[in-house]
């Protein structure tokens, strides 16, 4: 791998600047203060991002190379994999996901694992290798070199805990005291009676005893909670039918109310009807008082009489004549007496009138009658009429009546229908079919609502029994709901000190595990490799190096003893420090991570300085290296070496 090109917009104290990198050896030149750290810094941060987190420092690196006047925190840097694909990363630092472009510029951010602390790992992906791996191998930053600097032993432990554990700031015999110490504190022993785990231990016992001795309450709770549910079930059918109940009665009243209107209808049309039977019982005895008068015998005896008299004036009047015709004939001296004979001849005239003045006299009583009846005739018949008129409209009162009667029945059958189907539908899902129809025919409902309003408060006469009894148990209750969440809590508690206490046996055994393997197998290859680079960088004045838990590092002398490494110059610990970081650079990743170095020289003298650069040349020209000083030392011996590198002035 090699970074090809950086361009920083605005990060730190570095603006605007842009910056190409070559294959092999860069020297990158600036006086003190002038930004090669925070250049560094922006090659490690552009690649894992800037952390907010300060990790035991004063200040984090965000808020450090924060620019604080300007708006404008990003940057870009282009570099190349080992297998030529080529990458730009655009990071503005105050968001967390960089955007990653491929060399024909389209976005490919996606295609890489984005977690939520970290953000996107696009170079741990590429790579293999985490920020704090980078930071231990790959790159040596100024206050490394400062640290050696002020305490010797420090970089000594750092080799150490390097060689036995693979991290220079992890040491196996701390680490593991470390997990002792933290065992002993926070857990206990199987015979720490006043650690944690025993406490709590007894705690659960204790709990447990008294949870037991309570639990018969939970089981009174549970009986009392299981009759209330049944009583509340019950209730609620009750209730239910009892609704129901009243809704029928409300049909039933409104029916009823119909029935009345149609009874008080009905008993208008009986009345009209016994009305018809008088009427008509009445009519019959007008026709027949007519019929009787109208062939009253008082009639026919004027009749009788007129005929009678006829009769009687007609046989008068014959005599009267046969005894004129006598007179005439055998009485004639009588006849001679004028007197006599005008007297006799008299009575035949006096006679006629007699009989009409008779006949106009029985004809005016005959009439008179004939008008009297008549007249009683037309008043029957009149009253007759009357009747009839008054029978019909009855009648017509009564049909009429009768079909208001038959729609009152139609549509309360309807509106009952109705009623009744929608009340099935609204209590069908809560009482059986059956039943409704049951309630529906039920006679006397009143009687049934008040057995159901008599259950329903016997019911919930019974909840306010049970809800006493409950309340009655609920402080003990509450004592054992209290105990079981302490109980709860403590074995929690106990299963947590539990797991921490086998994940720190685990962390022991394997601490233990990988110090072996790591002493077995990966130690003796990185001594043999800083053997190597030591020897070649100290041009065989130091050629072999040893690690051991009792003795630590010890070092070869040209005249074959052995010292420890803490007996060394500083300069020389300097170097076996930078020799094991460099001889692990194979081990961490497959790319060949470029070497960062950043002021690593400042305490070498000219041979040392000789010797590492040739050793960097020579060993690492497969590998991009990246110098930042602010001496012309190592541009001069790379001069007078005929070395080819990038030079770049800040």
């Amino acid at each position: 791998m090699k970074i090809n090109k950086i361009k920083i917009n605005s990060y730190g104290k570095l603006k605007n600047k842009e910056i190409n990198l070559e294959n092999n050896m860069n020297i990158i030149y600036g006086k003190n203060e002038s930004g090669k750290s925070t250049l560094l810094k922006f090659i490690v941060n552009i690649f894992f991002g800037a952390s907010r987190n300060k990790k035991g420092r004063d200040i984090s690196d965000f808020e450090k190379y924060k620019p604080w006047d300007a708006e404008e925190y990003s940057g870009k840097l282009t570099y190349e994999l080992d297998d030529k694909n080529k990458y730009e990363i655009f990071r503005e630092f105050n968001k967390k996901n960089p955007k990653i472009f491929n060399e024909k510029g389209e976005e490919i951010s996606k295609e890489f694992n984005i977690d939520k602390n970290k953000g996107n790992e696009f170079f741990f992906e590429q790579t293999q290798i985490s920020e704090d791996m980078f930071l231990a191998t790959s790159v040596s930053m100024q206050q490394e070199v400062k640290i050696a600097k002020d305490a010797q032993n420090i970089l000594i432990q750092k080799i150490s805990n390097l060689l036995g554990t693979g991290e220079d700031s992890v040491s196996y015999k701390k680490a593991l005291e470390k997990l002792y110490k933290i065992q002993l504190e926070k857990v206990g022993t199987d015979r720490s009676r006043e650690k944690p785990i025993n406490i709590i231990r007894k705690n659960i016992e204790i709990n447990e005893q008294k949870i037991n001795e309570l639990k018969k309450y939970e089981n009174i709770q549970y009986d009392i909670e299981e009759q209330k549910k049944e009583i509340k079930n019950e209730l609620e059918k009750n209730k239910i039918k009892n609704e129901l109940l009243k809704e029928i009665k409300i049909i039933k009243e409104k029916n009823n109310l119909e029935n009345e209107k149609i009874k008080i209808k009905e008993k208008i049309v009986e009345e009209n009807k016994n009305k018809i039977n008088e009427l008509k019982n009445k009519i019959e005895k007008i026709n027949n008082k007519y019929l009787e008068e109208k062939n009253n015998e008082k009639y026919s005896e004027n009749n009788y009489e007129k005929n009678k008299l006829n009769k009687k004036l007609n046989l008068f009047f014959i005599i009267l004549i046969l005894l004129n015709i006598l007179w005439i004939i055998f009485i004639p001296k009588i006849n001679n007496n004028f007197i006599f004979k005008y007297i006799f001849l008299l009575t035949v005239p006096t006679f006629l009138i007699f009989s009409i003045f008779l006949k106009n006299k029985l004809k005016n009583k005959i009439k008179i009658l004939e008008e009297n009846k008549n007249n009683y005739l037309e008043k029957i018949n009149i009253e007759k009429n009357n009747l009839e008129k008054e029978n019909k409209i009855i009648e017509k009162n009564s049909e009429e009546i009768l079909e208001e009667i038959n729609k009152i029945k139609i549509e309360n059958n309807l509106k009952n229908n109705l009623e009744k189907e929608k009340i099935i539908n609204k209590y069908l899902n809560k009482i059986k079919i059956e039943e409704i129809n049951y309630l529906f025919n039920l006679e006397k409902i009143n009687e049934e609502i008040n057995y159901y309003e008599n259950k329903i408060y016997n019911l919930n006469l019974e909840i306010n029994k049970l809800e006493i009894k409950k309340e009655n148990i609920e402080p003990e209750l509450e004592n054992l709901s209290n105990l079981e969440e302490e109980l709860y809590a403590a074995k929690e508690e106990y299963e947590v000190l539990k797991k921490t206490k086998e994940s720190i046996e685990l962390a022991k055994n394997l601490l233990a595990k990988s110090y072996e393997k790591m002493k077995n197998s990966v130690s003796p290859i990185f001594t043999e490799k800083l053997s190597k680079n030591i020897e070649k960088i100290t041009k065989g004045k130091y050629s072999n190096i040893f690690f051991s838990d009792e003795q630590g590092l010890t070092v070869e002398l040209e005249n074959g003893n052995y010292i420890p490494a803490e007996r060394l110059s500083i300069g020389t610990i300097d170097q076996l420090y930078l020799s094991l970081r460099l001889a692990m650079l194979d081990e961490v990743s497959k790319e060949k991570i470029p070497i960062i170095l950043d002021e690593s020289f400042a305490y070498y003298d000219d041979e040392r300085l000789k010797n590492i650069l040739s050793f960097l040349v020579n060993e690492f020209s497969d590998r991009q290296i990246i110098l930042l000083t602010c001496t012309e030392r190592e541009k001069e011996i790379l001069d007078s070496e005929s070395v080819n590198y990038n030079y770049i002035e800040l």
